[in-house]
């Protein structure tokens, strides 16, 4: 410091620079704005004018609410390490204000929004990468080629809330995927909105990159899911799907149909009486590739898990490998033994491949879980780490020596 530069008392340079005395005391604690002398009978700090530079950019990288550590890198740190704090910083700050923004906008609607809007939309909010992760779940299940043609609907995923819950299903009549999410935030009664396929991937790709997503259905729960609209907002940024068939209108003159009823298909499954567990990956690999008919098998062993006292169960301890071997056999490739835990009577039980690898692949996890009532009826299909993913699928009977396999015999009914 020049000997000859002005002195401010710390009242006076407060004054000049914007900052209170005590944010001056306490900067000086922190070693981040030190006066240029300090009295040493009354302990008054004096700061040098050439020092205002300084505290005001100190006073504005606070009030941009960077945090004292990074401010001290951008204040004296190198220019990369500023570089790199001021731009993390700008991220959390837009993420921060994101947020911020849905919730007082969910607010001020509920503040502002007259009766009868509140009667004509349903609302719920949800993270973003969680709503784009259920979307890419259920999508593969859409139908698509000649049944798509037929029946325009299954070439969609329905977007329903209810219950306090927003669920997206999909379904081409051989497979059905469920995915239940459940909002942070719901007001309103039940709603169904249909989806294009193609739009509701489109959603999920910018879904997934906000942080959370409003989903606003339009309609007093008369209306068709086909001819409902819905909304999806994050902040003052807005997709909008309009009414009509997955957003594109009826189609066929009104042939398009009715979305089918999940619900009662979930309510009329029979209780499983074998539930396989597996690795979903391993299951997957040996699965893809065949060309026909695959078979999955596991004999009665005495590995087996029988019923004990009380419905516990009880596993036998001799012989653990027989039992819990799961055998994938036929489409013209070699049999494949995957390690596997399951619980009833021996089974064997066979898929279309192109049905049940989508389903495999769609689940998350490095385990799966079979629930099979018989071989002729739909087998729930559950990633052990997430229960709120469920997917049926329609396993076919074994063709004869020399029978080509035609997928529409099977479907779910």
């Amino acid at each position: 410091m020049d000997d000859t530069e002005e002195l401010l008392s710390i009242g006076a340079f407060a004054r000049r620079v914007g900052l209170a005395p005590s944010a001056l005391r306490f900067y000086d604690d922190c070693g981040v704005l030190r006066p240029a002398r300090v009295d040493a009978v009354t302990g008054y700090r004096y700061y040098a004018a050439g020092q205002a530079a300084r505290a005001v950019r100190l006073r504005e990288l606070r009030a941009a609410g960077l945090p004292l550590v990074d401010v001290a890198v951008v204040l004296d740190g190198p220019r990369d390490a500023a570089r790199d704090v001021l731009r993390a910083h700008l991220e959390r700050t837009r993420r921060t204000a994101d947020e911020a923004r849905a919730v007082v906008e969910g607010f001020l609607r509920e503040v502002a929004g007259a009766a009868e809007r509140r009667g004509a939309w349903a609302r719920a909010r949800v993270g973003g990468a969680e709503l784009a992760s259920a979307i890419r779940q259920v999508a593969p299940a859409v139908a698509a080629g000649a049944a798509r043609e037929e029946f325009p609907v299954l070439g969609c995923v329905l977007l329903e809330l209810i219950d306090g819950e927003l669920r997206l299903v999909a379904t081409d009549r051989y497979r059905l995927a469920v995915r239940v999410l459940r909002p942070t935030v719901f007001e309103g009664g039940t709603r169904q909105v249909l989806i294009a396929a193609e739009t509701a991937r489109s959603l999920a790709e910018w879904a997934v990159r906000q942080v959370f997503v409003g989903v606003e259905c339009e309609g007093e729960g008369e209306r068709e899911p086909e001819m409902a609209g819905v909304r999806l907002r994050s902040g003052a940024d807005c997709r909008e799907v309009p009414a009509g068939v997955g957003g594109g209108g009826r189609s066929g003159g009104g042939g398009s149909g009715r979305f089918p009823d999940y619900g009662l298909v979930l309510e009329g499954l029979e209780a499983g009486r074998h539930r396989v567990i597996v690795d979903r990956v391993g299951l997957r690999d040996a699965v893809a590739g065949r060309a026909g008919v695959v078979s999955l098998s596991v004999a009665m062993g005495d590995g087996d898990v029988h019923g004990g006292e009380d419905g516990d169960e009880e596993r036998d301890v001799g012989g653990r490998e027989a039992g819990r071997v799961l055998e994938v056999a036929g489409g013209g490739r070699e049999v494949v033994r995957l390690r596997a835990v399951r619980t009833g009577p021996g089974l064997r039980i066979a898929f279309d491949p192109a049905v049940l690898v989508p389903a495999l692949e769609a689940g998350v996890g490095p385990d799966v879980l079979l629930e099979i009532a018989s071989a002729d009826q739909p087998v729930v299909v559950r990633s052990a780490d997430q229960g709120s993913f469920t997917t049926l699928v329609m396993p076919v009977r074994e063709c004869a020596a020399g029978e080509r396999f035609d997928a529409r015999r099977a479907g779910l009914r």
